[in-house]
C-alpha cells in the first residue's frame, strides 16, 4: 500500500528530534508538523518570516493575516515571533536551522535536488528553496516516488534545473525510505504491503539494499 500525503509527513516527523528549528517547505513538508510528538520542543520556521508555526487551523478558526510560504493559514505557538525576510533568511543562511524538508520534482542518487522548474511551464521562481539548500545541513526531501506519467523521479542524475548540488540527506515517498550515502541511494524502509521488488521497479537509479528491509512504523 502506497502511502498518501499525510503518511509520507507523519514518518518524516520521527526525524524531528528535539530541540530542533525546522524549516518546512511548500507542499508534502508544510503536513509535518501535524504530526510531531507533543513531548518533544521544536520551533518550525517558515522564510515568509514566522518562527514558532503551530499544525493546521481547524475550519473555521483561520486567520488569513497568519500564512507560511505557501500562503495557506497556519496556527502559532505560544511565544512565536514574526519578522521580514531579511532577517528570515539572515536565519538560514547563518546555518541556526538544524533540518529542512523539502519537497521536489527529482532528486539523483549523489544528493543533487531539482524542485523549482519545469521547462515550458509557468513558474513563481525559486523561491527560498536555493538558500535553504545551500545554507541547510540536514536535508530531507518529501516527493513522490513516480510522476503522473509513472516515471521515476529517483534517478541517477536529474534532468530538470537543479536546485542544490550534493545535499539531499535522506528521501521519503509513498513507496520507500532512502538514505544517500556516499555509494548512492540505500533503502532503510519500504511502506507497508509495498516489496522491494517494487521500488526496484519505480526506481531509474540503483539501489544499495543491505539486509531485511522492515517497513516503515507509521
Amino acid at each position: 500500500m502506497a502511502l498518501d500525503k499525510n503518511q509520507i509527513a507523519k514518518r518524516i516527523a520521527q526525524e524531528v528530534q528535539n530541540g530542533y528549528y525546522v524549516n518546512l517547505g511548500i507542499g508534502i513538508p508544510t503536513l509535518v508538523a501535524n504530526f510531531v510528538r507533543s513531548d518533544i520542543s521544536v520551533e518550525f520556521q517558515s522564510e515568509n518570516g514566522v518562527l514558532g508555526m503551530g499544525p493546521f487551523p481547524f475550519e473555521g478558526e483561520e486567520d488569513a493575516d497568519v500564512i507560511n510560504a505557501g500562503k495557506q493559514t497556519i496556527t502559532t505557538l505560544p511565544g512565536a515571533s514574526f519578522f521580514d525576510s531579511a532577517f528570515s533568511f539572515g536565519m538560514i543562511r547563518a546555518q541556526k536551522v538544524d533540518l529542512t524538508i523539502l519537497g521536489a520534482m527529482e532528486v539523483a542518487e549523489n544528493g543533487d535536488i531539482a524542485n523549482w522548474k519545469i521547462p515550458g511551464k509557468m513558474v513563481k521562481g525559486m523561491g527560498g528553496a536555493m538558500d535553504l539548500v545551500a545554507s541547510a545541513e540536514n536535508i530531507i526531501v518529501a516527493m513522490m516516488h513516480v510522476n503522473k506519467a509513472g516515471e521515476s523521479k529517483i534517478l541517477k542524475r536529474c534532468t530538470l534545473p537543479l536546485t542544490g548540488v550534493g545535499c539531499v540527506k535522506k528521501v521519503v515517498t509513498e513507496l520507500a525510505v532512502l538514505e544517500i550515502t556516499p555509494k548512492g541511494f540505500k533503502l532503510l524502509e519500504r511502506a507497508p504491503g509495498v516489496s522491494v521488488d517494487d521500488i526496484i521497479k519505480a526506481t531509474e537509479a540503483d539501489l544499495i539494499i543491505e539486509g531485511e528491509v522492515l517497513e516503515m512504523a507509521i
